[in-house]
Formats: structure tokens, sequence, C-alpha cells
């Protein structure tokens, strides 16, 4: 059984976050029919030096990789306004763009700050219109937050490309594998090697802050969970009992870790943890296989794989204690259960027809709606907004990541320039 074998795959030695050469390219593979035409200008430099960063660059990307809009290329534009009072609505309208992002960046003491501003061209009003600081090295991270906040303007939906992601790489042949735990931006940009290992490192889950993971290790050929701080590289072994200690997932107020437990004997149960205080709780008490812990949003539930039905199921049971109950039931096989951040629907890896791909689960009507098209699609995470899902492929014989929306509608892959890329975990919004 595949939740078994990933369970059993899970050694580390500890890296302080370093840069890695290794980068993300994302290809959207599929978008919206009705994509938004938009045109973000080439900001203004009011410094005398060479301009550091190409922030509209970087909000038209942004806008892209949403699938729902489509940036004009800067050689059909007519112009780079940068103050509401210099652009002309009519110009634009004879290009057919119906959004136009403007603006400029200006060095200051302590930083730069980076003024925005998008318009409805048709209509010829200004939609929003914001100014941020940014440190001397943080003008990519105002790009994003910049983008989030015209997504949102336009979409109601927050943006999420302010977000990060983790991922496991790993490097070589099968007698001599390198293992890494990598955090990036969610557009791939700016990699660092939280662990670099040459045992097996899995399971990377996010506290809801952003400021640390958890992950699963096998230093000294024995698995281990530990909670590593990324910003100091300081790391915490907190579970290490005899036999398997596997899956961990951080509950929403990050005081407790759900996670697998074989307490050294064959049977995989739930159990969760309070890393403050040691006390373990067991939630499940079961023959088969339990494991794939996810916390529901508001704490209250978590949702888990079992076989206890005879094959891999979705099952509920509530955090303080209870009976388990089944959630899906169509098809053979559902496991890795991630629930959307308004707890509506859960993503899922689905049998479908021999094909193992991420679907969705609505919780009401228990209807599967499949979204992926691979063949071996894994370990799905929602954005924190819920409008995508990252998962782990596979592109010939090698791992990568892609990522689809929530309606199906937008496809992307993303590819790494070296290694297999695994196991996916988006971020929560970090806390400012």
């Amino acid at each position: 059984m595949r939740i078994i074998r990933k369970l059993l795959a899970t050694g580390l030695v500890l890296a302080l976050p370093l840069p890695v050469s290794a980068q993300l390219t994302i290809e959207i593979s599929r978008g919206v029919s009705e994509a938004v035409p938009v045109a973000v200008v080439p900001f203004a430099w009011e410094g005398e030096a060479e301009v550091p960063l190409d922030v509209a660059a970087v909000i038209a990307s942004d806008l892209e990789r949403s699938g729902r809009f489509e940036p004009m290329d800067r050689e059909d534009m007519i112009g780079a306004p940068s103050e509401p009072q210099d652009v002309n609505f009519r110009d634009w309208r004879l290009l057919n763009t119906d959004v136009l992002v403007t603006g400029k960046v200006t060095p200051v003491p302590e930083g730069y700050e980076v003024a925005f501003f998008a318009f409805d061209v048709f209509r010829g009003d200004q939609l929003i219109g914001y100014s941020l600081k940014s440190p001397p090295g943080g003008l990519r991270a105002a790009s994003h937050r910049a983008a989030d906040m015209i997504f949102e303007k336009l979409t109601g939906v927050p943006g999420a490309f302010s977000t990060r992601i983790a991922y496991v790489s790993v490097e070589g042949d099968r007698n001599n594998e390198r293992f890494r735990l990598i955090v990036a931006d969610a557009d791939g940009e700016n990699p660092v090697v939280v662990a670099d290992s040459r045992a097996p490192l899995m399971s990377p889950s996010w506290s809801p802050d952003a400021s640390r993971l958890a992950y699963v290790s096998f230093e000294g050929g024995a698995s281990g969970i530990y909670v590593q701080e990324l910003e100091t590289g300081r790391r915490q072994l907190v579970s290490s009992h005899p036999g398997i200690n596997g899956a961990p997932a951080w509950s929403p107020d990050g005081q407790r870790l759900a996670m697998t437990l074989s307490m050294g004997d064959s049977n995989l149960d739930i159990y969760v943890l309070n890393p403050a205080t040691n006390e373990l709780t067991r939630l499940t008490r079961n023959a088969a296989i339990d494991t794939e812990a996810s916390w529901a949003p508001d704490g209250k539930t978590i949702y888990f794989t079992s076989d206890r039905a005879g094959g891999p199921q979705i099952y509920s049971v509530p955090s303080a204690g209870g009976t388990p109950k089944r959630v899906t039931f169509e098809g053979s096989y559902n496991a890795r259960p991630r629930i959307s951040p308004d707890e509506r629907s859960l993503a899922v890896v689905h049998n479908d027809r021999g094909n193992f791909r991420i679907a969705l689960v609505d919780l009401e009507r228990r209807a599967v709606r499949i979204l992926s098209e691979g063949r071996q699609d894994e370990s799905p995470s929602f954005a924190p907004n819920g409008s995508m899902i990252i998962y782990a492929t596979r592109a010939g014989r090698r791992g990568v990541l892609a990522a689809v929306s929530t309606d199906g509608r937008v496809q992307q892959r993303i590819a790494a320039t070296a290694g297999d890329v695994r196991e996916p975990v988006w971020s929560p919004y970090p806390v400012r």
C-alpha cells in the first residue's frame, strides 16, 4: 500500500538556511478562457543607481500565474505612466486592456517606497492606490504584496503571492541520494535549504504563523519528528518513540501536533502531542493503518486516512477524542486529506480508473471532482486563500510539482532545474 511505503521511507543532517541554486520554473499549461487583459507598465525609478528589481515584471508574473489575468507584452504598450494624472484612458481602451497598473519605486533612507495604482480602463476609475515601504533587500516581497492587494481588489479573493512553499528535493542515484528540505517563495524564487541529509526526510508541515516547519527525518536509521524555526535554524526533536514517527500536522493554534505513531508495534494510529508539555493523547485505536492526519481550521476535527474498510478512505475524529466517522465513499482509494480554508471540501489523492489523481470532495454533498490529469499525483496542499492546490506529480522519471485551481480551470507545471521534487506544502499567510 502506498501510504505504508511513504511512512516507512522516512534521516537528517541539520542545515542552517542556505541559498540553493536549483530554481523552480512555473509554466501555465492551462488558464481560464476569459482571462482579464491587464497592462502592468514598467514602474518609474527615481534613484540614481541602477534599478535593483523590475517590480512591474514581478507583479505581472504573479497575476499571470493566477490564470485569471493575461498581461500585455511591453512592446505593445503605448506609454509608461507612473502617476494617475498621467494616464490617458482613451489610448489604453484602444489596446483592449481592461486593467492598467502603474507605479514608481523611490529610494528612501530605510530602503525603498513602492507606490502603485490600478485602474478600470473602460470606466476610467482608479481601483486602488497604495504605497508600501520596503527594506533594502525586500523589494521582491513588496512586489508580491502589491500583487496580493491588486488581485484582491480585482477578484474579491485575497492574493497568496506573498506566501511560501516547502518541498523535498532528492538528487543523486539510489546509492548516493541527497535529501534537502527547501523553502521558496510561492513563485519558486529565493529557494533556501532548511535541512540537508543523506537519509530520507519527508512530510513537512507549516506552523500556523509560517515561522516553523515540522518534518520527519531518519537520522541514525530511525524515524523522528523535528520542529525547526526557519529564522534561526534551531530545531527540536519532539517525537522519537520506538517504531514509526510520521506525518506531523500542526493544530490551527500552533500548540499541538497530530502525528502517526506505531509505539513499537506494527499498529499505526493517530496521536496528538503537546510539544511544550510532552503530553500525548491517542485518538484512534484500530488494527487498521490510521495515518496522514489533517486539522480542520476550527481545530475541533481531525481528518485522516485509514484502511479499516478494506482500502484507504478518509475518516474524521474529534480532536478532543471520540468515535471516528467515515467521510469518503466514492472510489476504492482516497488518501492524504487536506481541508480547504472554508472547510467545505477536502483535497485527496483519488484512484481514478487506475490513475492516482488529485480530487476535491464536497463535504456536504459527498461529491468527488477530479482536478488533476496525471497518473501518479499526490501530496495536495491548499493555498491559504483556497483558490489553488499544489501537489506532486511525475514528468517522465522525475518528480515535479504542479498546481491546479479548485475549479480545475487553471493548470500549472512547476519544474525544478535539478533534482526529484516531492511533498510540497503551501504556507499559511505570514504574520505581519
